[in-house]
């Protein structure tokens, strides 16, 4: 099992950035709707840069020139890697707020289909 977090980040715009750790890294998407509930409808992961495993027990009030900015851990715990290729990642989560199977499919961009698998 490898461990994720899942931080909800109150800014300019509200969002999600889900956070897995693979490699020494957390590999991280922001999810600008968060984590999708309907597995007939995708939602927006956009890959971003990677960070450090630090960030897996990270919260932070930042103040800015455009107000402050304030992180907290939405959900974390550990998924179950299935795929993990260049065209998809699949995963399951099993944790507090997170539960089901789950898909990021990877078109040649930085924005990405994310899929809520149908439950067996």
């Amino acid at each position: 099992m490898s461990r994720f977090v899942i931080h909800e980040h109150h800014a300019r715009s509200h969002h999600f950035d889900l956070r897995r750790e693979r490699n020494g890294i957390l590999v991280s998407w922001t999810v600008p709707k968060g984590m999708p509930d309907d597995p007939k409808k995708n939602r927006l992961a956009i890959r971003v840069e990677d960070h450090a495993l630090s960030y897996l027990n990270c919260t932070d009030d930042t103040p800015t020139g455009e107000g402050a900015t304030k992180v907290s851990i939405w959900d974390s715990g550990s998924y179950e890697p299935h795929e993990w290729r260049d065209v998809e990642v699949i995963a399951t989560f099993d944790e507090e707020r997170v539960v089901g199977r789950y898909a990021i499919f990877h078109t040649g961009g930085k924005n990405c289909p994310f899929h809520r698998k149908e439950r067996p």
